[in-house]
């Protein structure tokens, strides 16, 4: 795992939002409930929780978008509510649901938002190119965003995150809608952001394997409240889940299995039972002896770590 010092890119305090609505009938629906966190400069972080758990929220008040009611946000040496204007050259964000103006054309998009940020003439061109050929949308280009596939639309907004090469970049479901092999080289593309230009990048997902495979760290928010926070193999030992031995058994069910000494829980999944222990090194030996004791030929055996979705499932409840 990458090692970071130096300054932080985002120092959150207990920060708090509540929403309210309703003239006659007042509502209030908090959103954050006293968030603190910290992201180190050149980190990729992963805000990871259910939906409606805050995370879009607490994006939008680091990205200068949304007010805090309460606590304290610093964004690359910057007061998100005080120095906001100083801020927001250095950021973007990119949404998993985007809206332009349907009428425009894809490079007329990238045009309008690269204006925002000063560029013009053959600078703001080669931008555009850059950007064209790095989203994969050169057949696009003089398309109405009316027109686009979700996917397509997904493109555009990520294209747009980058025109002003941010040294802070908000990802809201990056690769949401996209065809695999589409997600697979964003992915590829993100990490590049970090490993060649030190950016720093925060990233929300349901996708657990995108997690997995992009983030340093990761914290978990649920209604409003970071639930836990670290390495996904931190996480994993956080959660207690153990680790999975699968068997291919002969024959297949082995109800006595699920009692067995530390195994935590017992299920069936392709052919396989899968049985989640409080350690492998001690319960695989206990549990061949076992088998082997009652007759159950053992066919093919895997050790592993529980998955990252696990964690989330768990955290979720």
């Amino acid at each position: 795992m990458v090692s970071f010092t130096g300054m932080l890119a985002i120092d959150a305090r207990d920060v708090t939002k509540t929403f309210r609505s309703g003239w006659l009938r007042r509502r209030e629906t908090p959103a954050l409930r006293g968030v603190s966190l910290a992201v180190p400069r050149g980190a990729i972080f992963g805000l990871l929780g259910p939906n409606g758990a805050g995370k879009t929220t607490f994006l939008s008040i680091l990205a200068t978008l949304l007010t805090p009611d309460g606590g304290s946000v610093c964004v690359l040496g910057h007061d998100v509510v005080r120095e906001a204007g100083a801020l927001r050259r250095r950021l973007n964000m990119a949404s998993g649901r985007p809206s332009f103006l349907w009428s425009l054309r894809v490079g007329e998009i990238l045009a309008f938002y690269g204006r925002l940020y000063g560029l013009a003439g053959a600078p703001l061109r080669r931008r555009i190119d850059e950007l064209i050929e790095l989203a994969e949308l050169g057949p696009h280009r003089r398309v109405p965003y009316s027109e686009l596939s979700t996917g397509l639309k997904q493109r555009v907004a990520l294209a747009k995150s980058l025109v002003n090469d941010p040294e802070l970049l908000f990802l809201d479901e990056p690769t949401l809608g996209l065809d695999p092999d589409v997600s697979v080289r964003v992915r590829q593309h993100i990490a590049e952001l970090r490993r060649e230009r030190a950016m720093t990048i925060v990233l929300t997902t349901h996708n657990m394997r995108e997690a997995e495979e992009l983030c340093d760290e990761i914290a978990f928010i649920k209604e409003g409240r970071i639930l836990a926070r670290g390495t996904s193999g931190e996480l994993k030992r956080q959660i207690g889940l153990g680790e999975v031995i699968a068997l291919r058994l002969d024959p297949a069910d082995v109800p006595w299995l699920a009692e067995a000494p530390g195994v935590l829980r017992c299920v069936t999944v392709g052919g396989f039972t899968e049985c989640t222990v409080d350690a492998a090194e001690k319960r695989l030996p206990e549990l061949l002896r076992a088998l082997h004791a009652e007759g159950v030929v053992v066919r093919h055996v895997q050790v592993r770590e529980p998955e990252l979705e696990e964690v989330f499932v768990e955290l979720a409840r």
